[in-house]
């Protein structure tokens, strides 16, 4: 099915500015100077200068950067560097989320919806009362994600057999717009960026954003690109469709109320009905036999679901946190809506 819409370039991201002596070495190596091998242990996990040091690594194997060299992408100096940064990452969601191996329970837990008042969460907060900027930013953040979703996801395709991957792909040919270009989930996310005033360039808020919004992105890529992680992305996975739809709708009904149009809407209101059904298909489709298949994988599912929750806690805390104080919380300011 061939959209309505022109075909654009496709497009690649600024290589970024570095952050710490992580971030430059890789920037140097991308910028076509020498692989830098500097210390890794004692970096901050979660910090800026290690997570944007990954993301420019993993995006190597996406759109890569505007002038830079394709074959770095499998440079062994670049990829033994992105693996020391990866093995300080994992080690301390290793340490900071708690292990679990009973699936059941943890899909149980993530299909009770909070309800109350006093509920936290960024999507609530929108709703009840977040102002346009707010929402703005909000939207720059998961622009890191959402101009390329569900490509992270799609790395685990050939690391499934069966039923499991028949589903799995079944709900990505949904993020992809079910075959007509005009409805993939990137391209609604992109328009939506327009309608609120926001540049859609890919890649194009990287500047801005913390180590927090990357670090969300950057445990996708990992789990993506590691066939001994496949368990853990397909729980990340289904830690994503099985909470969007309510988040989505509460989005949708704070975009209504900000006074948005309909090209705005069109994203989250999407979500609303895509990911009721991807929730069944997943716990169903794919979660079931997977795990039939590969019993051992229970643990590193669990893992998955509970390392995105926890990055997707500090992030709303981040983000909250800022906002309470009435501070941008991103790095940079936005450009001022028209």
């Amino acid at each position: 099915m061939l959209g309505t819409a022109p075909v654009r370039p496709v497009e690649s991201a600024a290589v970024p500015e570095p952050r710490g002596p992580l971030s430059a070495a890789v920037v140097t190596a991308l910028r076509g100077g020498p692989v830098g091998l500097p210390a890794v242990d004692g970096a901050d996990p979660y910090g800026d200068d290690l997570q944007l040091a990954l993301h420019c690594c993993y995006e190597l194997h996406y759109r890569g950067f505007v002038g830079v060299d394709p074959e770095l992408e499998w440079d062994p100096d670049l990829l033994r560097l992105r693996r020391d940064l990866e093995r300080v990452f994992l080690a301390a969601l290793r340490r900071d989320v708690e292990p679990g191996d009973d699936v059941a329970a943890e899909v149980g837990a993530l299909l009770v919806e909070p309800v109350g008042p006093d509920v936290g969460g960024v999507s609530h907060h929108l709703r009840r009362d977040g102002e346009l900027w707010q929402l703005r930013e909000y939207v720059a953040h998961r622009s890191i994600y959402h101009l390329k979703e569900a490509d992270p996801q799609a790395w685990v395709i050939p690391r499934l057999a069966g039923p499991a991957k028949a589903a799995l792909v079944t709900v990505e040919h949904d993020e992809y717009g079910s075959g007509d270009p005009d409805r993939m989930h990137a391209r609604l996310f992109a328009d939506m960026m327009r309608e609120l005033g926001l540049p859609d360039t890919y890649g194009g808020y990287v500047e801005h954003v913390p180590g927090a919004t990357l670090a969300e992105v950057n445990l996708m890529s990992l789990c993506g690109l590691h066939r001994s992680l496949r368990g853990a992305l397909v729980g990340q996975f289904a830690m994503v469709e099985l909470t969007s739809s309510p988040g989505s709708e509460r989005l949708v009904r704070a975009m209504r109320r900000l006074g948005c149009g309909p090209a705005a809407i069109r994203f989250y209101d999407e979500h609303v009905e895509a990911d009721a059904v991807h929730e069944q298909i997943i716990r169903r489709g794919v979660l079931d036999p997977m795990l039939a298949a590969e019993p051992d994988l229970a643990a590193d599912v669990v893992f998955g679901i509970r390392a995105s929750l926890m990055l997707g806690d500090r992030l709303r805390e981040h983000l909250l946190g800022h906002w309470s104080a009435g501070r941008s919380s991103l790095r940079r300011p936005l450009p001022d809506l028209a």
